[in-house]
């Protein structure tokens, strides 16, 4: 393991808003601690796939939720070396790809924001987060799910920024992409999400607050790396640069 050696019980929760780097930085992260990289949206994928298994109207926010609070959604290291960041298991199926079909990208959007699956959902990413040894990424890991993680980091940059980082990762992929196109839904997901009445996104008040504007991916790593080591001293870590 480059770089970072630290306590077997170690959580360090990641928030920030949508495109702001949390699921890179998170994954690198985890890789270098040998840490469980836990995003927590797939856990909203895997509910919005199990009620279109079970032929639940997704707009059926009352079964939806009974059906959140039921379901029992593990995450586990990855299993295959087929590309997958870990294991999703529902009620022990995995499904980790099923969760990435088109029609649960359709549907997982309202499923997010029904309140009674937040809190289901809550407690789920409790259970896995306090095994330790995690790096959990999200909107609400700091504030709700894991308030007492040993490290707390909330990314920040600008819509403007966060567009144009989004807009080339859809470029490179050979794909079509309206740079206004992405940053007017980014605008509307900082929206959605700064209101919404449960787990609005904010930063944890002993968060540390990182504006990665004008820092690439390293660099965002390598602040970490020296924030992880400023948590657990007796740490040793290498090649640590600080930007200004």
């Amino acid at each position: 393991m480059p770089g970072i050696a630290s306590p077997l019980t170690q959580t360090i929760a990641i928030d920030g808003p949508a495109a702001s780097g949390k699921s890179t930085l998170g994954k690198l992260l985890a890789d270098e601690l040998g840490y469980l990289f836990f995003d927590t949206g797939v856990m909203y994928r895997a509910v919005t796939w199990a009620a279109l298994q079970h032929g639940l109207p997704i707009e059926d926010e009352v079964a939806v939720t009974a059906l959140a609070e039921e379901v029992v959604i593990d995450i586990q290291p990855p299993s295959k070396s087929d590309g997958r960041n870990c294991d999703i298991l529902v009620d022990g199926r995995d499904v980790t790809w099923d969760i990435r079909g088109a029609e649960v990208e359709r549907f997982v959007s309202p499923v997010s924001v029904y309140p009674g699956v937040r809190r289901a959902l809550t407690l789920q990413q409790r259970r896995i987060g306090l095994r330790g040894q995690v790096v959990m990424v999200g909107r609400d890991i700091g504030t709700v799910v894991l308030p007492e993680a040993k490290l707390k980091i909330y990314l920040i940059a600008s819509a403007e920024e966060r567009a144009r980082r989004r807009y080339n990762e859809v470029l490179a992929r050979d794909g079509r992409a309206s740079y206004a196109a992405i940053l007017a839904t980014i605008r509307q997901r900082d929206q959605i999400d700064s209101t919404r009445v449960v787990a609005p996104l904010r930063p944890a008040e002993d968060a540390v607050i990182l504006d990665t504007d004008q820092m690439d991916v390293q660099q965002v790593l390598e602040a970490v790396r020296l924030l992880v080591q400023k948590t657990n001293p007796s740490d040793q870590v290498d090649s640590i640069t600080t930007y200004d």
